[in-house]
């Protein structure tokens, strides 16, 4: 991986080169084996290499293209073998090529439209001297983080904003606005990020600078058609297929073992497994780690849920004699013990806080192992464990009554729903008001954003309203949802704090592109919710997984952590209440009320999560963030 900085002064004027070295030094965490940069007295680009890859040995940081300019990229292809091919690259030249000279042949040949073709990770900027133009674009879910900020005479970028607060004219201030769509669970959309000044290329995005000005678009917009096939085995093997090849994939740069979470789930335990299948002819191994609460840990679980994964996980590590099962069990730490770390490496508050504690844990345990790469599953159940539950209305108000009623049996046989929950979820989108009305009469709660938000009644009026018409169709929701959280900057957290790469083969384009294609009467296979996973996983994952009736909730023991902390938390509002930027997006009043309400159990019920787990501590996350830019008194 590698941080990328570079600044454009389109009015001329010198100093681009001493600007670009202090935005490189300020990003030195992020990339700790190498600095190189390229500079004339208006321009110049440069990058800090963390080394994950083979071929990384042969990065020299930005790449001379033959017909005018520069690139510097942070990527890591998973296609480079079809674009070798493409390319007419020979072996030989291959392997000696890092993928940022891999990338800048590719621009050479096709423009950006080589984008299309790009399979994997990777943020880059390109300078085209003849046209005298600066091209930014990230990867289609965002992976690799690219930000940027720009004056009348100034354009300049940065893969974290670090990079950017050591110009004069950049200094960190919050951005309140950003900052109150984040307490009320907005998705991230546009260019906005945390801080002011600093905007972001958005996730599979373009931004074009020159001197008329900027202008961005999407450069993936993928056309999803139906997939039919002759059987319906076919679909299976299909998947399986799509499955080995985006695993398989994401092992380059594993000589011999790989670190990969496994809670009790399908999602990270079909990537450990397919890893643990792929790597075993070569003797290879995965160490699986699993996250689970203290030993003799006795509290209640939330209805539904399982709170101890581990002996799900075991299961399917027995399944393979190259896995290696290690369960990290917490140490009852507060989620407050990471927020300033993770606010200082990610640029940003964290959402889940008590989610942060156990993958820094892991994190941890696997650097303490010397692996370097950590395979997720974050994002399966938007492409490979697909249920197709909010296809629902699409099919009900589209009068395609028999896939309706196929998927709605399959809901509620699933118990996913009650059938009184299969109709308001069909009906929401055409009469919300009515669908509100009957949960109220049936004495259940309407969902409202602000009980799990700490936003103050004020900002959540400031509040912009809206965030754009729900995408009709399936496949737009599901890429929309795919973007709705930036997760680039937890990643480059996770590199900096712990030197470890996470890698999450689920978001392979080629694999989500193939579970959208896949109709909805398939994903149903056998008229059961997931049942086309559930057909395609059965190689790989052990019936106790599969057919479980209950979900993990992971870091269930949150609660003792933040109880023993109760004091910092104390503290931690009574600094907000006096910090003016703080108590103009924190609902203030309700921070002391909880904190003075302390509960004395019953912390698996809905009301304590949403209170405590949810709006007290993305709320104090959000504090600290404030506190951390502003200083006390800002």
């Amino acid at each position: 991986m590698s941080a990328l900085a570079g600044v454009w002064r389109p009015d001329g004027a010198p100093g681009a080169g001493a600007d670009c070295a202090r935005m490189l030094s300020a990003l030195a965490p992020y990339g700790p084996h190498a600095v190189d940069q390229w500079a004339e007295d208006d321009i110049a680009m440069g990058r800090r290499l963390f080394r994950t890859l083979p071929e990384d040995l042969h990065d020299h940081g930005p790449v001379a293209l033959e017909a005018g300019g520069w690139l510097v990229a942070d990527a890591r292809l998973d296609n480079r073998q079809e674009l070798e091919r493409d390319l007419a690259i020979s072996p030989d030249r291959a392997r000696r090529m890092a993928d940022s000279a891999l990338l800048a042949v590719a621009w050479m040949r096709w423009g950006d439209a080589c984008l299309d073709r790009l399979v994997g990770d990777y943020a880059l900027a390109v300078w085209e001297a003849p046209r005298r133009r600066l091209v930014l674009a990230r990867d289609p879910f965002g992976h690799r983080p690219l930000n940027y900020h720009r004056t009348r005479g100034l354009f300049a970028f940065a893969s974290m904003p670090v990079g950017l607060h050591v110009l004069t004219d950049a200094p960190p201030r919050p951005d309140e606005a950003h900052l109150a769509a984040f307490l009320a669970l907005r998705p991230e959309e546009g260019s906005a990020t945390f801080f002011e000044g600093v905007e972001r290329v958005e996730p599979g995005g373009l931004v074009v600078v020159d001197r008329g000005g900027l202008a961005t678009r999407r450069h993936y917009a993928p056309v999803i058609s139906p997939l039919r096939l002759p059987e319906a085995s076919d679909y299976v093997e299909a998947l399986r297929e799509q499955l080995d090849r985006a695993v398989g994939a994401q092992l380059r740069g594993v000589e011999t073992e790989v670190a990969a979470h496994l809670s009790s789930g399908w999602d990270s335990g079909a990537v450990a497994a397919t890893a643990a299948r792929l790597l075993a002819p070569g003797n290879g191994r995965v160490t699986a780690f699993t996250a689970a609460p203290r030993a003799g840990y006795a509290g209640l679980d939330p209805i539904g849920r399982h709170g101890d994964e581990s002996a799900g996980a075991a299961a399917v590590a027995a399944r393979y004699a190259n896995m290696d099962h290690l369960v990290v069990r917490a140490a009852a730490r507060s989620p407050l013990a990471d927020l300033d770390r993770d606010i200082a490496l990610g640029g940003r508050p964290a959402l889940n806080p008590c989610n942060h504690v156990w993958v820094n844990d892991l994190n941890r345990a696997a650097a303490a192992r010397g692996l370097g790469v950590m395979l997720t599953g974050d994002f399966g159940n938007l492409g490979l464990t697909d249920d197709g539950q909010d296809c629902l209305p699409e099919l009900f108000l589209g009068g395609k009554w028999r896939r309706w009623w196929g998927l709605a049996t399959a809901v509620a046989r699933a118990r996913a729903l009650s059938p009184a929950g299969v109709l308001a979820a069909s009906l929401e989108p055409a009469a919300p008001w009515l669908v509100r009305a009957l949960r109220r009469l049936a004495g259940r709660r309407t969902g409202s954003p602000r009980g799990h938000s700490a936003l103050n009644p004020q900002a959540w009026r400031r509040l912009a309203t809206g965030t754009g018409p729900r995408p009709a169709d399936r496949a737009a929701r599901r890429l929309a949802t795919l973007t709705r959280l930036d997760p680039a900057s937890y990643r480059m957290a996770a590199l900096a704090g712990c030197g470890v790469d996470m890698r999450d083969p689920l978001t392979d384009r080629r694999l989500i592109e193939f579970c959208l294609s896949i109709p909805i009467d398939r994903l149903t296979a056998g008229g059961r919710l997931r049942g086309l996973a559930r057909l395609a996983l059965a190689d790989r994952l052990p019936a106790q997984i599969l057919e479980a009736r209950t979900r993990g909730y992971q870091a269930v023991d949150w609660h003792e952590g933040l109880s023993a902390d109760r004091t910092e938390v104390a503290r931690d509002v009574r600094r907000l209440a006096a910090l003016p930027a703080a108590a103009r997006l924190l609902d203030i009043d309700r921070l002391h009320t909880l904190v003075s309400r302390w509960p004395a159990g019953g912390w698996q019920r809905e009301k304590a999560i949403e209170d405590y787990r949810l709006a007290l501590l993305r709320g104090l996350a959000a504090g600290r963030f404030i506190t951390r830019t502003l200083g006390a008194n800002g």
